[in-house]
């Protein structure tokens, strides 16, 4: 199912944002120190099992919950 990285870094960012656009930055460059770059995904990225679980221990190091995918 290809996408599901580029929906799961969606769901972090708009999680921890609410929608304030600072946070949504300061997020996605988090991100890009912890090794994640956002915006080298997208729809048709296929899913990488190891990033997978790097953004599911991000979100949760991030103080959110792991999305369900």
């Amino acid at each position: 199912m290809a996408g599901q990285i580029k929906r799961m870094i969606e769901i972090i960012i708009q999680e921890r944002a609410k929608g304030n656009p600072l946070i949504e930055r300061t997020t996605r460059t988090k991100m890009l120190l912890k090794g994640i770059n956002p915006n080298k995904y997208n729809e048709l990225s296929p899913d990488d099992p190891q990033i997978i679980e790097h953004l599911k221990r991000l979100a949760l190091e991030m103080g959110g919950r792991a999305p369900l995918m």
